[in-house]
């Protein structure tokens, strides 16, 4: 709890940092993120304290209602009352506020998955891994569908982890495995995917080969990480960062603000931090007294270990760019809150794995 809370101060400062100077330019507060990104930790923190103590297994209980509220949630953001944005339809707009469903699919996903499973004390057979695929595949889908495709691949590699966790037969898995890669190899070749999407999934395999436009983000990422040295140019120093080289570097792109200004050395540390959340949350799997705590804390670690890798390997043009926010740093309201409550859900499981 205290590792995401300090990671969290460190993403406000961090957030700041990668705003202010545009900010001043175009004449706005120059404070304008900072408050925000603020006031969302403080909500995440205040939802992962009231997670915490609250016994994990009333979750079972609300289970049913958290996925219909989701799916119905899901399926508003094709209506007039979904707010657009750069080509996706993502967001409710409440007054100031935008909140986005899709951050809390996989949330919504690992409590259903543990609740299906844990329900199935014989194991999982044939059936009941169809019914669930098929109860998985509709929220994957519409969260594909606004498009939010790096949410829907979080989404089934958080599946996919609960299903291990969950001891399906290897038969199955393997066989999940190679309709899973039948199903990407005809979705990039069905064109189900947009062609921007694609380049976007591809671009790290040819970087540097005339396809600058589909990687100038991961570029000018790379540039800034790598102008920080060792110890870095300095907090809200680093000229990648104040000339806005670095396209949604409050958000997706973050990490380049860490590598830039704070250095290997800062880099490393908050790897370090993020790695120790990583780990008490699978500590807490390891030592949860029933199998529906163990599967809630192994879908949290899916959720942000993945998070985490993919965001940060993305920055460095060792990922594909998939528009995942790193857990605790990227500005945003939903994704803020999301992962300190399942931070909250991991404690809440840790706490009571004794009783």
């Amino acid at each position: 709890m205290l590792v995401a809370i300090a990671t969290a101060m460190i993403g406000v400062v961090m957030v700041y940092s990668a705003t202010r100077a545009k900010l001043e330019l175009a004449g706005i507060d120059p404070h304008y993120y900072l408050v925000r990104q603020a006031a969302f930790v403080a909500v995440g923190i205040a939802v992962m304290l009231t997670l915490a103590f609250v016994d994990y297994r009333w979750l079972a209980h609300a289970s049913g209602v958290l996925y219909v509220g989701l799916v119905l949630a899901l399926l508003a953001m094709f209506t007039p009352l979904g707010s657009s944005a750069l080509g996706a339809t993502r967001w409710f707009q409440l007054g100031p506020v935008q909140v986005q469903p899709s951050a809390f699919g996989s949330l919504v996903l690992i409590v259903v998955v543990a609740t299906f499973c844990d329900r199935r004390n014989d194991g999982l057979e044939a059936m009941d891994l169809v019914k669930l695929i098929a109860l998985a595949a509709l929220p994957i889908l519409l969260v594909i569908k606004q498009p939010d495709l790096g949410s829907g691949i979080v989404m089934g590699i958080v599946l996919a982890v609960m299903l291990v966790a969950a001891g399906v037969p290897a038969r199955y898995l393997v066989a999940l495995v190679v309709i899973g890669v039948l199903g990407v190899v005809a979705v990039l070749h069905l064109g189900l995917l947009k062609h921007y999407q694609i380049e976007r999934l591809t671009g790290f395999l040819h970087q540097g080969k005339g396809t600058q436009s589909s990687t100038y983000n991961v570029i000018e990422s790379k540039a800034a990480i790598g102008s920080g040295g060792m110890f870095g140019t300095g907090l809200f120093k680093g000229a990648q960062t104040n000339l806005s080289y670095v396209p949604s570097q409050q958000t997706d792109f973050i990490f380049s603000a860490v590598g830039e200004q704070l250095g290997f050395a800062g880099a490393a540390t908050v790897l370090a931090l993020l790695g120790v959340v990583v780990w008490r949350v699978m500590r807490a799997a390891q030592l949860a007294r029933d199998p529906f705590g163990r599967m809630l804390a192994a879908g949290v670690f899916a959720l942000l270990g993945f998070s985490v890798f993919e965001n940060v390997g993305m920055t460095m043009g060792l990922m594909p760019v998939a528009g995942i926010p790193l857990p605790f740093l990227s500005y945003g309201g939903s994704a803020t809150v999301v992962f300190f409550a399942a931070v909250g859900i991991a404690l809440s499981v840790h706490l009571r794995h004794q009783r």
